[in-house]
């Protein structure tokens, strides 16, 4: 049976919401066997589309700081 392709989330937002709710399933104990294994697996994919999104967001910053990544202070 082949797999259904993977959804790519919307936005960095749209995926940490989907993954919030995964987890809560997931904690909740309630999924069948089958349903937590492609719950875990899409967990997994959000996680790695976030962590890219935010390098490319640092990577930017980067350039913008000239290469040397200043500390945060609130204004």
């Amino acid at each position: 049976m082949p797999k259904a392709p993977v959804k790519t989330p919307a936005s960095y937002e749209a995926a940490l919401e989907e993954l919030e709710q995964l987890v809560a399933q997931i904690e909740s104990g309630q999924l069948p066997l089958e349903e937590l294994l492609a719950g875990y697996q899409r967990g997994a994919d959000l996680l790695k589309f976030c962590r890219d999104r935010l390098e490319v967001v640092e990577n930017q910053i980067k350039v913008l700081d000239q290469g040397a990544l200043k500390p945060w202070t609130p204004e």
